[in-house]
């Protein structure tokens, strides 16, 4: 264990993700400091964690140069995690800019102020929607990115960004792509508190519980049920990854590009019918507006982040369902705005 005088500088960590990696990095003994803007997250996930350790937050936009020039400056950061992206595939459909302006321009300026300040190691949370449509499964990373969607467009220019990073000025990185997360703290202390969320299983369980209508919003997708396939993996897997890709850089510094997920597809319809399955129940099948910029199926290939990482998925998708369980009879209505 690093000692808590070691610093790493978590971006979006007042989100659902970037939370639950502020806990684990805590749990490990890391001092951590949150830059967050707060307009897609939330302190008191940061009031609850900050108990675990050394935990500071500094309110801040990566879009504005200054605010990041503070935070490199006041603190000697050892490390990166950079979680702050909006994340929307149909807010992306209808507004572009925001994801262009936000994703791709608030990295740009992280990455040079962390060059400016000699900070070479940063962990990027990517997507698997920088792939689009699949053309095999399961996608692994040589896979060709073709994103369907500006979201999944603003993610891989980022990628691209750093991959020069890498090339011209010597920053160690690790792109992690992400497939479908879902999930919440197993001991129920911080989840996901988006209204109605962006993820299936969350309005899932939201639904089964009665704190809010459920509506399939998938559009018909040529799949055996007509509804689109993903790959499922609990938050509390995804961020003991992204501790395992810090562990290896400091270790051997090899930068390393790795899909995320559980190597399996579930359906729409899939998802729903586990969760009924949980709670018991059965829910209305009930069509809301069809998202836009949505593709069939993928899932994926994790082989080679098992072999890198040395780590595998735990977490079942009865585990995640519990876990959400959980999470929302603690907080029905998600954290205090």
């Amino acid at each position: 264990m690093q000692k808590a005088k070691d610093t790493v500088l978590i971006t979006g960590g007042a989100g659902y993700i970037g939370s639950h990696a502020v806990k684990l990095f805590l749990e490990k003994g890391y001092r951590v400091v949150v830059f967050d803007n707060l307009s897609r997250g939330w302190k008191e996930p940061l009031e609850i964690l900050g108990k675990l350790g050394s935990l500071e937050f500094v309110k801040g936009d990566l879009r504005n140069k200054k605010d990041l020039s503070k935070v490199f400056g006041k603190y000697k950061i050892s490390a990166v995690l950079h979680f702050a992206a909006l994340c929307s595939v149909n807010e992306s459909m209808e507004q572009p800019e925001l994801y262009f302006e936000n994703n791709v321009l608030g990295s740009l300026n992280l990455l040079e102020a962390m060059r400016k300040s000699g900070i070479k190691k940063i962990i990027f949370s990517s997507t698997c929607a920088t792939y689009g449509e699949t053309k095999y499964l399961p996608v692994d990373e040589s896979h060709p990115q073709a994103p369907a969607n500006p979201y999944g467009e603003s993610k891989l220019l980022v990628e691209k960004m750093i991959r020069w990073y890498g090339e011209l000025h010597n920053f160690q990185y690790v792109i992690l792509r992400y497939f479908n997360v879902c999930g919440a703290a197993s001991d129920g202390t911080i989840g996901d508190s988006k209204k109605p969320s962006l993820l299936l299983m969350q309005n899932a369980v939201r639904g089964a519980m009665g704190i809010e209508p459920f509506f399939l919003t998938c559009p018909t997708v040529k799949t055996p049920d007509k509804t689109p396939i993903r790959d499922y993996i609990d938050v509390e897997d995804l961020v003991e990854a992204h501790y395992a890709a810090f562990e290896c850089l400091n270790q051997n510094g090899k930068s390393q590009i790795l899909n995320l997920g559980n190597g399996r597809g579930y359906s729409v319809k899939e998802i729903v019918s586990a969760v009924e399955k949980t709670f018991k129940i059965k829910m209305p099948r009930e069509h809301g507006e069809a998202r836009k910029g949505e593709y069939a199926a993928i899932y994926a290939d994790p082989k080679r982040a098992r072999r890198v990482l040395k780590w595998k998925t735990k977490k079942t998708l009865e585990n995640s369902i519990e876990s959400l369980r959980k999470w929302y009879e603690s907080r029905p209505d998600g954290y205090r705005k």
